[in-house]
């Protein structure tokens, strides 16, 4: 494994899990009520997964020609970055906090 793929796997995993280790959307607007909803935790880790795809395909065109990919790509890929996410998720709804 190249360092690229080792650095976009790295930053994908961030990324992922960017949406639930902080009560900011985007990092850098705070909400009134002091807490984020699932929803825009959604819309977050969409933008995000759509960040890393195109650092992605940034990093391979630097490489070389562009690969063109259909839908299958596309829809492992999505779901490689919620496999990422899980651990974020985990920490935010699932685990109990002092039991």
């Amino acid at each position: 494994m190249s360092w690229t793929v080792a650095a976009l796997i790295a930053l994908a995993v961030v990324f992922a899990n960017l949406p639930f280790l902080s009560e900011r959307l985007f990092l850098a607007w705070s909400f009134r009520e002091g807490r984020k909803s699932v929803v825009w935790r959604l819309v977050e880790l969409a933008s995000y997964y759509a960040l890393a795809a195109a650092v992605a395909f940034w990093m391979e065109s630097r490489l070389g020609p562009v690969y063109r990919q259909r839908w299958e790509f596309h829809a492992i890929t999505v779901c490689l970055f919620l496999v990422f996410a899980y651990p974020g998720f985990v920490y935010r709804y699932l685990w109990r906090r002092g039991a």
